[in-house]
């Protein structure tokens, strides 16, 4: 299981390099399933794996200048105050075993687990659908709708510290429709807001949290190796078009997530 782990993460980190996003929502199932690591120590891990590999993701696009920093800032502040307050405050609060039906316990562990499906399924299928209308590499006038701009990042801050997914599959088509960013640099400027906010999570992690740092740097090493292999089959792969191919594995992992932790534990 740990080769088909380290396998996994590698296929992570290939994702992000070709599709640009995506990748690191298959991070906790990765942890969860196939290094049997738990649920919310899981969620921490996948911060710090996604927090990583989104700064080596963003340099390609910081060189080509494809990342806006002022939009960075603005859609940051309120996802990284919100993922901050949620992994000190909010995880910490939720009861390990939240209520029972006949002999079914829902924990914590698997609370999380089916909201983190329940992400997925979503996020599939942004990635099956057609995005086109969102392709729009015409540069506009750069404006900024503060309190659309500020619910977002505070939903998506509050899911990453739940689930510890990056939420690139939210941030980008909000920074192309409420801050008029071309798509390729909306995905530069999001790599950037989900490293800042993925990496500054992990440090609001409790000092109760006992941290295998040895494991952690080796899956995170493979992810980030993953990440190179990736932009390397970028140029001559169009991840435009394996999108919808991934969105389907998505899909199909998270209803498999919902059903194992319902029907087969």
């Amino acid at each position: 299981m740990d080769v088909a782990g380290y396998t996994a993460s590698i296929f992570i980190g290939i994702a992000l390099g070709v599709i640009g996003g995506g990748g690191s929502i298959l991070t906790v199932p990765a942890l969860v399933y196939l290094f049997s690591v738990d649920a919310v120590l899981a969620t921490a891990y996948s911060l710090f794996i996604v927090g990583t590999t989104s700064v080596v993701g963003s340099i390609s696009y910081f060189q080509k200048g494809l990342v806006n920093m002022k939009t960075a800032i603005v859609f940051g502040i309120p996802s990284i105050i919100a993922v901050f307050l949620t992994r000190v405050f909010i995880l910490p609060a939720i009861p390990n075993e939240l209520f029972s039906l006949g002999d079914f316990a829902v924990t914590k562990s698997i609370l999380l687990m089916l909201i983190f499906a329940v992400l997925m399924i979503f996020a599939s299928i942004s990635m099956i659908k057609k995005t086109e209308e969102l392709v729009d590499e015409i540069p506009q006038k750069q404006e900024f709708n503060y309190p659309l701009i500020i619910l977002e990042g505070s939903v998506v801050g509050v899911l990453t510290g739940l689930v510890g997914a990056g939420g690139g599959f939210l941030i980008i088509p909000a920074l192309v429709l409420l801050s008029k960013l071309p798509m390729k640099e909306a995905i530069g400027t999001s790599l950037v807001i989900i490293a800042a906010k993925s990496l500054i999570g992990f440090i609001g992690e409790s000092g109760e949290t006992v941290i295998d740092w040895l494991f952690l740097l080796k899956v995170t090493s493979f992810a980030v190796v993953g990440i190179f292999i990736g932009m390397g089959l970028s140029k001559r792969i169009n991840g435009e078009k394996l999108k919808p191919t991934f969105g389907w594995f998505v899909m199909i992992m998270g209803i498999y997530i919902i059903v194992k932790e319902t029907m087969l534990r």
